[in-house]
């Protein structure tokens, strides 16, 4: 019952978006982007917080606490081999990194869920696959 009011209230309310003027974030619903454009999605779910060049820069950037990450960097933070597995959970909001504090991002697996359970792990491994794309050396 809990996890059920967890996940209403996920759908209805982390999302994040932009009121770009004033430099602050605020909650709409998910918007639906088809599972088949990673570009699309990274650009609605991701890029108002991590930027449209990935490396943290989103409008949003400025309203949080906590700095989004640089997601161009994550391989060479990984020893230059891109932890699939580990990105993959943090987007479905499985994992945490707990010496970060409390956790800006949505957790999209929930989200995801909610848009179209038949969708969800298409649209995480679509976005664990662009985010791939986009590291740099």
């Amino acid at each position: 019952m809990v996890g059920r009011v967890l996940v209403a209230f996920a759908a209805f309310s982390l999302v994040a978006s932009v009121a770009a003027a004033q430099g602050q974030i605020k909650n709409e619903p998910i918007k639906p982007v088809n599972a088949g454009d990673p570009k699309a999605m990274f650009g609605t779910y991701c890029a108002p917080c991590h930027g449209t060049d990935a490396k943290g820069t989103g409008p949003a950037a400025k309203a949080l606490v906590k700095a989004p990450a640089d997601l161009t960097k994550i391989a060479a933070r990984n020893n230059g081999t891109f932890p699939d597995v580990k990105v993959k959970r943090y987007i479905q909001g499985l994992d945490e990194v707990s010496a970060h504090g409390s956790r800006d991002m949505p957790m999209w697996g929930s989200l995801f869920r909610e848009l179209n359970p038949d969708t969800a792990l298409i649209r995480v491994q679509g976005l664990n696959d662009y985010i791939k794309s986009l590291q740099v050396k």
